[in-house]
C-alpha cells in the first residue's frame, strides 16, 4: 500500500473517531446531565480532549491532522503537495460524516438526522476565528519548538480549554463542522449555520498562517513524510 493511501486511511479513521468522541460524548452527557448544560459541556470537552490526545499519539507516525484547515496550512508551508492535501482533506470529510453516523447509531438514534441547533451571530463567528488561530499556533508552534512528540497533549489540552473560552465552543474544523450537521443532538449544528462557521474557520486559518510565518520565519519542516506531525 502506498504512503498516500496509508495517510488517507489514517486521516479517515482518526477524524471518524474524533467525531464519534465529540458526538457520542455529547449524547451521553445530555442523557446523564439533562438539567445541567454546564456539566454536560464539561463532560463533552473532557472526552473530546482526551480522545484527541489518544488518537494523535496512535496515528502520528502515519498522519494525524484530522482537520482540513491544518492540512491547507501544511500545504501553504510546503509540507505537502496539492495531491496529498486533496486526498487527506477528502478523507477527513468522509471520516467525519462516517463518525457521526456511527455515534448516532450507537445511541439508538437515526443514523442521519439534520440538526435543529442554530448557532449564528458575529460573536460565534469571531469565536471560530479565534479558536482556529489558536489551534494553528499550538500545533505549528509546538512542532517548530522541536517538541513534536508533545503535539498530542498540547492539542488535546487546547481543545478541551477552548470549549470553554470561545463563544462557539471551538469547532475549529470544517470536516467536524459538516459532520455535526447530521446529528440532532447536544453537539449538533444546524445545516444553515455551518457555512458561516466554516468560512470563519478558513479566515482563522489564513490569519493563523500569517502569524506562523511572522513568528517562525525560518520555516517549519518535517524530517520525513512518516514523521510529519500536525493535528
Amino acid at each position: 500500500m502506498s504512503l498516500l493511501a496509508r495517510r488517507a486511511i489514517a486521516e479517515l479513521a482518526g477524524t471518524a473517531f474524533l467525531v464519534i468522541a465529540v458526538v457520542g460524548s455529547g449524547i451521553m452527557a445530555s442523557r446523564l446531565s439533562p438539567n445541567d448544560t454546564g456539566l454536560a459541556l464539561l463532560e463533552n470537552s473532557l472526552a473530546t480532549g482526551a480522545a484527541l490526545v489518544a488518537l494523535i499519539v496512535a496515528l502520528q507516525p502515519v498522519s494525524a491532522s484530522f482537520n482540513p484547515v491544518v492540512t491547507l496550512v501544511e500545504k501553504m508551508l510546503g509540507l505537502v503537495d496539492w495531491r496529498t492535501a486533496g486526498a487527506l482533506i477528502l478523507a477527513q470529510f468522509v471520516g467525519g460524516l462516517a463518525g457521526t453516523v456511527v455515534a448516532n447509531a450507537m445511541f439508538g438514534l437515526d443514523a442521519v438526522a439534520l440538526s435543529s441547533h442554530a448557532r449564528t451571530g458575529s460573536g460565534l463567528w469571531l469565536g471560530e476565528i479565534v479558536a482556529t488561530v489558536g489551534l494553528l499556533l499550538v500545533v505549528f508552534g509546538t512542532v517548530r519548538s522541536g517538541r513534536a512528540d508533545r503535539v498530542a497533549f498540547a492539542v488535546g489540552g487546547y481543545i478541551a480549554a477552548a470549549y470553554w473560552f470561545t463563544s462557539s465552543t471551538s469547532f475549529a474544523n470544517p470536516a467536524v463542522t459538516l459532520a455535526r450537521t447530521v446529528t440532532n443532538t447536544f453537539a449538533g449544528i444546524a445545516p444553515a449555520s455551518a457555512p458561516a462557521f466554516m468560512l470563519a474557520q478558513l479566515i482563522g486559518g489564513a490569519l493563523g498562517f500569517i502569524l506562523i510565518r511572522l513568528l517562525y520565519p525560518a520555516g517549519i519542516t518535517a524530517s520525513t513524510p512518516e514523521k510529519e506531525v500536525i493535528s
